[in-house]
């Protein structure tokens, strides 16, 4: 397969690396000297399931380069969506998928009403890594899981299969999934308020746990996350915000959100698609979400200053 990587971060480099590594053709789109890098030394990953070198087909900052491919796995920051997607158009051919790997619950909508619902299919990645540097990506832990399919209303493709069984065969954990809106929105019900707790207290998992006050807080905004997406028709299961709480007992005590790190850096903030999208998607669902609310409202100035809709 011709798989593309838009962009190659460090969730879309690594998965690229690995297909690379299993025998798939993988081209990046990247910029500045980030690209630079790759185009001298290729893409480095380090990672306790192996580290591994991608030197890619075409590496480039425009996709008219590589031309029509058979996958595109999408994985531009949230703001960057619309710009990025028109940008696929060249990568388009007849039977080509997208497969987003985003935060938040709307990019199939967004990126359909641009690329055409058919081909777009919806991904969760469940992955802890960071760029380390130009050309260098590190993954946290040994935990990478990748889920697709199809979103409702949209029949999933052949290549969707295809593309699963080049991600089994490079080694990559990647399974089908026929509710792929439940298992988005399972996410956001944990992601959305321990990136805005992280992000607005300045603090980690450990002092969360160890908190009363905080832990009371993540849970009441997961709570009203799940709320939303009853609300909104998702079949979640009854226990899910529980389950995220269990699960986040045996989590790092240093483990923050991805937008906790990127507002200490004076990075660009996902909080408009992350708390401010329960709270957005809330109104329209009627569903009260005081405490998603606020957790937006204390980061929503920094999303302003740096040019982020929020």
């Amino acid at each position: 397969m011709h798989i593309a990587i838009m962009a190659a971060g460090a969730l879309g480099g690594i998965l690229g690396a690995r297909l690379g590594a299993g025998g798939e053709q993988v081209s990046v789109i990247a910029r500045g000297p980030h690209l630079e890098v790759i185009r001298k030394h290729g893409l480095k990953i380090e990672s306790a399931l192996g580290d591994v070198v991608l030197t890619p087909h075409i590496a480039t900052d425009d996709p008219a380069e590589i031309g029509p491919v058979d996958v595109i796995i999408f994985t531009v920051k949230l703001w960057d969506t619309q710009s990025a997607a028109v940008a696929c158009k060249p990568m388009l051919g007849e039977e080509t998928i997208i497969v987003p790997f985003q935060n938040g619950v709307e990019s199939a909508a967004i990126l359909g009403n641009i690329l055409g619902a058919d081909r777009i299919m919806s991904g969760v990645a469940y992955i802890s890594a960071a760029m380390t540097g130009p050309g260098e990506i590190r993954q946290n832990g040994e935990f990478a899981n990748y889920l697709m399919g199809a979103p409702s209303g949209v029949a999933a493709p052949p290549m969707l299969d295809r593309f699963i069984e080049a991600c089994k065969n490079a080694n990559v954990n990647a399974m089908k999934v026929e509710n792929i809106e439940a298992q988005l929105w399972k996410k956001l019900v944990f992601f959305a308020p321990f990136s805005g707790l992280t992000a607005s207290a300045r603090t980690d998992l450990g002092t969360i746990r160890d908190d009363e006050d905080l832990s009371r807080i993540l849970a009441a905004a997961m709570e009203e996350a799940a709320a939303v997406a009853k609300a909104r028709g998702i079949e979640l299961e009854e226990n899910v915000v529980q389950t995220h709480l269990e699960n986040l007992k045996n989590m790092p005590a240093g483990m923050r959100a991805t937008m906790a790190f990127d507002l200490d850096a004076g990075r660009k903030i996902e909080a408009y698609w992350l708390g401010g999208g329960v709270s957005r998607l809330g109104r329209e669902a009627g569903v009260a979400t005081p405490v998603n609310d606020t957790l937006y409202a204390s980061v929503k100035p920094f999303a302003a200053a740096m040019d982020v809709v929020g």
